[in-house]
């Protein structure tokens, strides 16, 4: 995200995988596929410290409107196909959708 605009949304959505590489392979899919989605300013695969299984990924959105247009439109469950089969559905939530309220 180096040198583009702060982002006003981000989306965290949480993942299970024993086999890291198959996560890393879908996560570059599903970015690939989203390539040049109007709004999106980027995203990121995390792996939690101390658990191995354990992934974030986080997509970072310059406006609400641009993540909703995105979240309603035709092409999202094409796009993100890829990394639904490690979605930790053990959670109440997969996912959590954030508003930036203020930034340094």
């Amino acid at each position: 995200m180096s040198g583009s605009a702060a982002p006003a949304v981000e989306v965290v959505l949480y993942h299970l995988a024993d086999r890291g590489p198959d996560i890393v392979a879908a996560y570059h899919e599903a970015s690939r596929r989203m390539a040049g989605t109007p709004g999106l300013l980027g995203n990121q695969l995390m792996n939690q410290v101390g658990r191995p299984d354990s992934y974030v990924v986080v997509s970072y959105w310059d406006s609400w409107e641009s993540f909703e247009t995105w979240e309603a439109g035709a092409g999202h469950k094409d796009q993100t196909a890829p990394l639904r089969a490690f979605r930790d559905v053990g959670r109440e939530r997969p996912f959590e959708i954030y508003k930036v309220l203020a930034r340094y």
